[in-house]
């Protein structure tokens, strides 16, 4: 390897560390690696391709690190998990198929509604007190929705879920969270599984990047584990308004 390789894989290495940090702890780990695989001269349809397989280690590495907070969960993991493996690989089919443009044009109002979501738990939570439950239809649909989108692009689809689940359960943050991980991760998988096999990916950049990943997700259910709920909350739903503003931005300029 030359050293232009090296340092290339280094960069690589510590741009999976930080998704796998923050896509566990906040759903925002494409905020963090597609911007770097740009960077890095990657075409973008290229990029979002290999992007959604590497960042599978995400999952690899917070699943195996949050199992206590999976205990108890495994009808909803299989529910919902289900319906991202669905989803997911509607989304990748539609990537493949589809203008670039098509949902990149609705991305910003989705994240930025997502962050509004999560921001009003709350009071959400007991304005449909009785009404929603788990396996509405409505909510059964909108996760479904969500997993689409993650399959297609996927950037700040851990914020939606989470905005969902959280509006909907009442279990404490860092059990969606670890939920929300187990879904991300079977419609990343599945979009993975598709592009191997028909997308373009840049596979020079996926060992570094799924390494990476999984140190850093492994390190993710430690860290929300210890942080306050309320803060946490804030926090994500603050990063996702200023995505959601950045990528209306990168479109309008």
């Amino acid at each position: 390897m030359s050293p232009d390789d090296v340092l290339r894989a280094g960069v690589l290495l510590l741009a999976g560390i930080g998704s796998g940090v923050v896509g566990y702890a906040a759903g925002l780990a494409s905020l963090v690696s597609f911007p770097v695989l740009l960077a890095l001269g990657v075409p973008p349809l290229t990029a979002n391709v290999t992007n959604s397989v590497a960042l599978t280690g995400v999952t690899l590495g917070g699943v195996a690190s949050a199992r206590p907070e999976l205990v108890g969960q495994r009808r909803r993991m299989l529910t919902f998990g289900g319906i991202g493996v669905v989803g997911g690989a509607a989304g990748a089919l539609l990537l493949l198929r589809l203008p670039p443009g098509v949902f990149e044009r609705v991305v910003p109002w989705l994240v930025a509604f997502g962050s509004v979501v999560l921001l009003l738990r709350p009071w959400l939570r007991r304005w449909h007190a009785g009404r929603l439950h788990e396996r509405h239809p409505a909510v059964l649909a909108v996760v479904g929705a969500v997993t689409v989108y993650c399959g297609y692009f996927g950037a700040a689809a851990g914020v939606l879920l989470l905005a969902t689940f959280g509006a909907v359960l009442p279990d404490r943050m860092a059990r969606l969270a670890a939920l929300r991980s187990v879904v991300v991760g079977a419609a990343n998988t599945t979009a993975a599984v598709i592009f191997a096999v028909t997308g373009t990916v840049a596979w020079w950049a996926v060992p570094p990047l799924v390494v990476g990943a999984v140190i850093g997700s492994t390190l993710g259910p430690p860290l929300v584990r210890r942080l306050p709920e309320t803060p946490l909350r804030v926090g994500v739903a603050v990063a996702g308004l200023a995505l959601a503003v950045s990528l209306y931005l990168d479109r309008a300029g």
